[in-house]
C-alpha cells in the first residue's frame, strides 16, 4: 500500500492507493500555527480503517521551502566563494555578506593556486567577530525581527570549478564547521556547471536547511506516533522522489514538489499524448504545466525562485497568485488590469472586470469559512455552485453579504458580479498562459526526453485539478475555446501524484584521459582511468553506478538512460587526450497506472 500526502498553503491532502486502485482519501484545512497537530490529524484520519503493516512507502509534497523563501522566513547564510580569475560575479539577489578568498582551480580541476590559510583564519576571525556583534544586537528583543537572524547560523562554500575538483571547496568547509550549525559544499548539489547557479543553489540550500528539518522531525514524529514504520520519501521540483534523510541534507531539491505533486498526479489521472495545458487550481495559487506530445516541458539549466537562478532540476512550471481563497476587492480603472477579460464587443462587462481585482495575495479563509475577506470562493458560494448541505444558514448569508458590499460599488447585484469574478479569473489564466507560450514558443523546447529546437506547443486541451477545478471548468473552456478536462479524482491530484511518484536521480561523467582522472560528483566520485579510457567504457560505468544508486533508493525495477554524452580530442603542448562527458538519469515515472 502507498500512502501519499500533499501539504500545501490551505489544505493537506491523503490518498492511500493499493492493488492501483485508490481505497481512500481525505482533505483537511491547514493550521499554519500548529503544523505538527495539521500533519497527524491528517495521517490519522487516512489510516483510521487501513492496515498499517501493508504500507510499504510514504510520499510527501510539501510547499514548506518555498515558503519559506518566499515569504523571507529562511536561516541565516554566512557565504564565502572561491571565483578565482575572469568575469567578476555579484549576488545582488543574495542577503548575505559574500566573503571572498584566493586560490583557483582551472577548468579541468587542475590545482593552480593553492589556498591561503592565512587568509582563512584571518576571515574566521573576522566572521566571529560579526556573529558576537549580531548576537550583543539581538539581545534586544524588538531588534530580531528587523535582523532577520535566526539563534543558528548556517555556512555555503562555492568554489569554481568544484565539479571538476573539490579539494579546496572540502577544505573550507572543513575549516569553518565547527562554526556553524550546517555547512554545504557546492560540488555535492549537482554535477552540472554553472558558478552563480551553484552560488544561489547553495546559499539556498542552507538557507532553507533549518525550516524543512523541522518539517522532517515532525513528519517523522508523526509517523512513529501513529506506528507507521514504512519508508518516508519526498518529492522533487523534478516530479521524482528522494528519501527523507536525504533531503534533510539537501533541502532545496524539495523546492516546488508541490507543482511536482500536481504534474504527477495529472500523469496519473490523464492519457498524455498530445500538445496541452495542466492547470492545478488550489486555494492559494494557480500552476501552470505544458505537455509536448503527452511529454512535459522542463527547465534545461535548473529552476528560478525569486530572483534566485538554481541548478535544480525541475519540470518547467508557473504560479500564479489565483485559488479559492483569492482576496476580492473593488478598485479605480487605473489601478486595475487595463487589458479585455471578455469578448470584445462586451465593452460594458470589459470596464467592470477592470475593476475587480482577484489576489494575488490570500489574507485567510473565505466569510464562508469564517474569514474576514470575500474570496472566489464565496462569489462561487453566491452562484449556488457549492455544496451548501456542508454550511450552515450563518455561513452561506454571511458570504453573501460581503460579495453584495462589494457589487454594490459596481451598482451589479451579487450574482451578476459573482459571475464576473469568475469570468475574469478564467480569462486571467488564459492571458498568462498566452504569455508563456509566447516566451516558450520564441526558443528551443527542453523536455524531459530531448531538445526541440523548431517546435512550436499548440495545445489541442486543457486540463485542470484542484478544489475550483470543477466549477471554474466551464469558465476556462468558453475563453480558452478547447475541451477542458476534468479527472474524477480532481480534488486530492496532487495527492495522488505524491503517492505513485517514483525516486529519480541525475549523474555527471566526466573523463579526462590527459589526466586520467575520472568524476561523477554527485556520488563524490573522483577516480584514476588510464589513458584508452573510452565512451563506451563510461557509458557502462555510469549506467552500474545509477543502477546501484537505484537499488539503495527502491525496490522496484527503476529506468535509467543516457541522455547526453560526448567525447572530444584535446591537445596540451606535446601531449593529447579525449574529454568524455556522459549525462544519465533514473526516469521520471509513476509506479503503477491507476484503474
Amino acid at each position: 500500500m502507498l500512502i501519499g500526502i500533499d501539504m500545501g498553503g490551505t489544505h493537506i491532502d491523503g490518498v492511500a492507493v493499493k492493488d492501483n486502485k485508490i481505497i481512500k482519501t481525505i482533505k483537511h484545512q491547514v493550521d499554519h500555527t500548529d503544523l505538527y497537530r495539521t500533519i497527524l490529524n491528517a495521517i490519522y484520519d487516512l489510516i483510521a480503517d487501513l492496515d498499517k503493516a501493508q504500507i510499504s512507502r510514504v510520499n510527501l509534497s510539501t510547499t514548506i521551502s518555498t515558503n519559506a523563501i518566499v515569504e523571507n522566513k529562511t536561516a541565516a547564510v554566512d557565504l564565502i566563494l572561491q571565483k578565482g580569475p575572469g568575469i567578476n560575479f555579484e549576488f545582488p539577489e543574495i542577503p548575505s555578506e559574500v566573503n571572498y578568498i584566493d586560490g583557483y582551480v582551472d577548468h579541468r580541476g587542475k590545482m593552480v593556486k593553492d589556498l591561503d590559510y592565512q587568509q582563512l583564519a584571518v576571515l574566521k576571525k573576522d566572521l566571529s567577530a560579526r556573529e558576537d556583534l549580531k548576537k550583543d544586537l539581538n539581545k534586544a528583543e524588538d531588534l530580531k525581527q528587523d535582523l532577520n537572524m535566526s539563534q543558528t547560523k548556517n555556512l555555503a562554500v562555492v568554489t569554481k570549478f568544484s565539479t571538476r575538483n573539490p579539494e579546496h571547496e572540502k577544505a573550507i568547509a572543513d575549516y569553518f564547521a565547527a562554526d556553524y550549525n550546517q555547512v554545504t559544499q557546492g560540488h555535492t548539489l549537482s554535477g552540472r556547471l554553472n558558478f552563480p547557479r551553484r552560488v544561489n543553489t547553495a546559499y539556498l540550500n542552507s538557507a532553507v536547511y533549518n525550516i524543512f528539518q523541522e518539517f522532517a522531525n515532525n513528519i517523522a514524529a508523526a509517523l512513529r506516533e501513529v506506528e507507521i514504520n514504512a519508508p518516508i520519501y519526498i518529492l522533487k521540483a523534478d516530479g521524482g522522489t528522494m528519501p527523507l534523510v536525504d533531503a534533510i541534507t539537501r533541502p532545496v531539491e524539495t523546492i516546488l514538489s508541490g507543482p511536482a505533486a500536481s504534474f504527477m498526479g495529472m500523469s496519473a489521472l490523464f492519457d498524455n499524448r498530445m500538445d496541452s495545458v495542466l492547470l492545478d487550481i488550489g486555494g492559494t495559487t494557480t500552476d501552470i504545466f505544458f505537455l509536448v506530445d503527452g511529454v512535459p516541458v522542463f527547465e534545461p539549466t535548473g529552476i528560478t525562485i525569486g530572483q534566485h537562478k538554481t541548478l535544480v532540476r525541475a519540470i518547467y512550471s508557473v504560479s500564479i497568485g489565483l485559488g479559492g481563497d483569492s482576496c476580492l476587492s473593488v478598485v479605480n480603472s487605473a489601478d486595475g488590469d487595463n487589458f479585455n477579460y471578455l469578448s470584445a464587443n462586451n465593452s460594458y462587462d470589459n470596464n467592470l472586470a477592470e475593476k475587480i481585482r482577484i489576489g494575488p495575495e490570500r489574507k485567510g479563509p473565505p466569510l464562508l469559512f469564517g474569514g474576514t475577506i470575500p474570496t472566489l470562493t464565496d462569489a462561487m458560494s453566491v452562484l449556488h455552485k457549492l455544496d451548501f448541505d456542508n454550511f450552515s444558514t450563518e455561513q452561506v448569508t454571511w458570504a453573501r453579504q460581503g460579495i453584495t458590499e462589494l457589487a454594490e460599488q459596481l451598482a451589479l447585484s451579487a450574482e451578476d458580479f459573482a459571475e464576473l469574478v469568475l469570468k475574469k479569473a478564467a480569462q486571467t489564466i488564459k492571458n498568462q498562459v498566452d504569455n508563456l507560450l509566447l516566451q516558450l514558443n520564441s526558443q528551443p523546447v527542453y523536455t524531459v526526453r530531448e531538445i526541440l529546437a523548431d517546435r512550436q506547443i499548440k495545445p489541442v486541451e486543457v486540463k485542470v485539478i484542484g478544489g475550483p477545478a470543477k466549477i471554474l471548468a466551464e469558465y476556462l473552456k468558453q475563453v480558452f475555446k478547447l475541451n477542458v478536462l476534468l479527472p474524477e479524482q480532481f480534488k486530492v491530484a496532487n495527492a495522488i501524484g505524491a503517492a505513485l511518484a517514483q525516486p529519480t536521480m541525475e549523474l555527471n561523467l566526466l573523463a579526462d584521459t590527459q589526466r586520467k582522472i575520472l568524476i561523477i560528483p554527485e556520488l563524490n566520485i573522483y577516480e584514476k582511468i588510464g589513458s584508452r579510457y573510452s565512451l563506451a567504457e563510461g557509458q557502462k560505468y555510469i549506467l552500474q553506478c545509477l543502477n546501484q544508486a537505484a537499488k539503495k533508493l527502491s525496490d522496484s525495477k527503476l529506468a535509467t538512460e543516457i541522455i547526453e554524452e560526448s567525447s572530444f580530442n584535446m591537445v596540451d603542448g606535446y601531449s593529447s587526450g579525449k574529454n568524455i562527458r556522459i549525462k544519465a538519469q533514473i526516469k521520471p515515472g509513476l509506479s503503477c497506472v491507476i484503474e
